[in-house]
């Protein structure tokens, strides 16, 4: 049977269904529907069994990039594609990126991190959060936004930010993200530049691999001030006077992935 592009239909009687099942079935399971007819009026379809996810991957696979310009999916799309999925994903540049669970070492220099933060902000009108929770930052100049899962933020703009639904829409002051192999290039460059162009103030990087924080101050959605801080430091907040996470101490005794 040739194959035909996916929601492309075809329609067939019901007597046909009952004669020829099998081979109906194999139609579907290529990602196409069957339309199903009962004395000239449509009365069923069969369509693919696929989670929403499945379906957009599907899609993507299938498009054409010079079509689309490189972009497989609106914003409107991936709300509606999060809604209905239980995977975590992040939504940068018009891409879908699903988000594997964190290992040990991960969660336990958050943690640790956690501590420091919710300590300082105690009683202030900010406050601190971690994943998994969706941030919309919204770039300078750029229409849609994108949707990340910062490992921990600071949030100091919730009077009037926050939906009836409990979800936050606002821009953090201050952003955390714990690196990995497969995340550096991702967190130091394509997330580097959505914070800057949103209107994040600070931007800490937390590497285990290198045992250093990188912190980034952005003013006027461009990089102001940057330094790195190893062993033996305390990496220091330009932001928020008196912040401060000592390198040695958030990575001492970590348990291995």
């Amino acid at each position: 049977m040739k194959s035909i592009n996916y929601k492309e239909d075809i329609v067939i009687t019901a007597t046909e269904l009952k004669q020829n099942l099998g081979k109906f079935l194999d139609f579907v399971e290529q990602q196409n529907d069957v339309v199903i007819t009962k004395n000239g009026s449509k009365i069923a379809r069969l369509t693919p069994y696929v989670t929403d996810i499945e379906q957009y991957f599907l899609v993507r696979e299938n498009a054409l990039d010079y079509q689309y310009g490189g972009k497989k999916v609106s914003y409107e799309e991936f709300m509606e594609i999060s809604k209905k999925s239980t995977l975590r994903m992040e939504f940068v540049n018009g891409e879908i990126y699903l988000l594997a669970s964190p290992n040990i070492m991960h969660q336990e220099i958050l943690a640790r991190l956690y501590l420091i933060f919710s300590d300082y902000f105690k009683g202030s009108n900010c406050r601190v959060f971690f994943a998994p929770c969706d941030v919309h930052f919204k770039k300078n100049n750029i229409k849609e936004p994108d949707v990340m899962q910062p490992d921990m933020f600071v949030a100091c703009d919730l009077e009037g930010s926050v939906t009836e639904k409990g979800q936050y829409m606002g821009t953090p002051t201050l952003v955390v993200e714990i690196i990995s192999d497969n995340t550096r290039s991702k967190d130091m460059i394509t997330k580097l530049d959505t914070y800057r162009l949103s209107g994040v103030r600070e931007y800490w990087i937390i590497d285990p691999k290198q045992k250093s924080i990188m912190v980034y101050v952005f003013t006027d959605y461009e990089i102001d001030w940057v330094k790195a801080f190893e062993k033996g430091a305390n990496a220091k907040s330009q932001v928020f006077n008196g912040l401060s996470a000592n390198v040695e101490a958030l990575f001492n005794e970590l348990l291995s992935p």
